[in-house]
């Protein structure tokens, strides 16, 4: 027998975490002075600045807001791009939202793009815990008044990296084919984020609560509505805004919302188990949990390192619903979020309509990521069994969706890899999520579904072969095809990019995918027995497989309700 990682979960990330790109604008280059460029210094002085900061235009973009004036640049798209502060926080305490517009990091050069949030593998220049920024992208000659919406974009990253400037989230042209603006946001992560040492639970989803009082107080002068703001995400970002589904107080704030990618099956942590994270973390970093002066004399360095150490063990050392992909998530506090969102309580009333999508290889890069060459059929079952336990397990192995008859034998060379991604993407996305839209609409809402089967190879996606592969579409390949931002995109690529967008256009303006007059396959919504799945890029409705109503969530649970969180 080949040796395995005693669990599944460990190879099934939920988020295939994303390469970053330089949070600062390549043409800055790498020399910076607390937070600002040599470059940006240079370009307040007036007779260079023509020189080195060229913009659109003779004159750089000046918006009068309730809050001050905000400076801009014009994009390569011909979009208006605002960098800006919308909030502060205190290490460790809830966020309050900037009462004036400034700059983010204290920079003086509006083309600069804010420092992100402390994560790993980057460098001190590169992040900051004054993190709380957003990029807007606006409409060329959008005026005040216009009531325009705006998208509020929410990164993915297994809640421990990622920012405002990931590649691929330039949203100018986003903006420009949806006549809408796009608000790419930062949070804090990891536990700076979602693990106060006094128990303090999910600073990072209420930044974006604030971050959207921040946008109902601007928006407008920029011709945005502050009644149609939807917000959006990927992976862990797309968790995020199901949070956000769950939270009565920003109800308010956002008319409807996208879900894309959602690694539903984990669903939200427990008060409990999070409680043994926070005793963990705190143990680690050696402070006492009423010792404030201790914590905050903490270096971000040791904070990392110790929420490093937090993230590899948690699901073995602490509790196995913490999971190996994503340990530190939002929490069902009762209080601040008030329902799990998903089929193990009754929803509140739901009235936003959501669309929400997965795409085709969900698990390919996690699956085909760890396992380099290919695993012998003769082994699914030892695998299957040590992921799910025996009950689960045997159910799975006994139903014809993952397992061809005759093909899980010793003498087969078939590799079960196959079977694993296709397992994995339906059980943490796929799957999940249909489950998730059904359970939606019975509770009073309507639930738009779709699967990506054109995609573009997301930055790091590139690495594994199997995601290079033509017709396999890996987590995060539907980012560019969003944005607009696929370098050199196939005729396919651009086509889909088109039609997303325009459903993006008509979604954001009326919480329905299906333009007006379009020629556009219709977009069906699901109903309470029927996912209705639209193949994106394709033709069709997609597949049902294994996502029926009796299969996942019934006869096999996910782990949420294993696990009763």
């Amino acid at each position: 027998m080949i040796a395995f990682i005693p669990s599944l979960l460990h190879l099934l990330l939920a988020v295939s975490v994303p390469v970053l790109a330089s949070p600062l604008p390549s043409e800055l280059g790498p020399l910076q002075i607390t937070g600002i460029s040599l470059k940006g210094l240079l370009c307040d002085i007036p007779f260079v600045n023509h020189l080195l900061c060229p913009t659109k235009g003779t004159s750089v973009p000046s918006v009068a807001t309730a809050l001050g004036a905000a400076l801009g640049v014009v994009d390569s798209s011909g979009a208006l791009r605002f960098s800006v502060k919308y909030g502060s926080a205190a290490r460790w305490q809830p966020s309050s939202m900037a009462t004036t517009w400034a700059l983010p990091n204290g920079s003086k050069n509006t083309s600069a793009l804010p420092l992100v949030c402390p994560q790993a593998n980057l460098s001190g220049s590169q992040m900051s815990e004054d993190c709380l920024s957003m990029i807007l992208y606006v409409p060329e000659n959008l005026k005040a008044g216009a009531a325009v919406p705006t998208m509020v974009w929410i990164h993915g990253g297994s809640f421990i990296e990622g920012g405002a400037s990931n590649p691929g989230l330039d949203g100018s042209k986003l903006a420009s084919a949806t006549g809408a603006i796009v608000a790419v946001v930062q949070y804090r992560l990891g536990v700076l984020g979602f693990l106060g040492p006094t128990g303090a639970t999910n600073l990072g989803l209420k930044d974006i609560v604030t971050a959207l009082q921040f946008l109902a107080k601007v928006v407008p002068s920029f011709g945005g509505s502050a009644s149609k703001i939807t917000v959006a995400g990927q992976s862990s970002g797309a968790n995020m805004i199901r949070a956000l589904l769950a939270v009565p107080s920003a109800s308010n704030l956002f008319q409807s919302a996208i879900i894309q990618s959602d690694p539903m099956d984990y669903g939200f942590t427990s008060p409990t188990v999070q409680s043994k994270m926070q005793t963990y973390f705190n143990s680690d970093v050696k402070c006492a949990a009423t010792n404030a002066a201790c914590f905050k004399r903490l270096s971000v360095d040791a904070i990392l390192n110790a929420q490093s150490d937090l993230y590899d063990n948690a699901f073995s050392d602490i509790d196995p619903s913490c999971t190996q992909a994503e340990p530190i998530r939002v929490v069902h506090d009762g209080t601040f979020i008030t329902s799990t969102m998903d089929s193990t309580t009754p929803f509140p009333k739901v009235t936003k309509p959501l669309l929400i999508s997965t795409v085709l290889n969900e698990a390919g890069p996690s699956i085909y990521g760890m396992f380099d060459s290919s695993v012998p059929e003769a082994e699914l079952d030892y695998v299957v069994n040590a992921t799910f336990g025996t009950a689960r397990g045997q159910k799975i192995m006994a139903s014809s969706m993952y397992v061809t008859p005759g093909t899980n034998a010793a003498t087969s060379n078939t590799d079960a890899r196959t079977q694993l991604e296709t397992l994995g993407t339906d059980y943490i996305w796929k799957c999940s999520s249909w489950t998730l839209a059904r359970s939606y609409v019975a509770s009073g809402g309507s639930a738009y579904v779709g699967m990506y089967v054109v995609g573009a190879s997301y930055p790091g996606n590139d690495a594994i072969p199997y995601c290079t592969q033509a017709g396999v579409i890996c987590h995060q390949d539907d980012i560019e095809i969003v944005f607009g931002t696929v370098p050199s995109p196939s005729a396919a690529q651009a086509s889909l990019t088109t039609e997303m967008q325009a459903r993006y256009k008509a979604f954001l303006n009326t919480g329905n995918p299906n333009p007006a007059g379009s020629s556009l396959a219709q977009w069906t919504p699901a109903t309470t027995t029927a996912s209705n799945a639209l193949t994106l890029g394709g033709q069709g409705l997609a597949p049902v497989g294994a996502c029926t109503a009796d299969f996942w969530g019934q006869a096999v649970q996910y782990d949420y309700q294993v696990y009763d969180i």
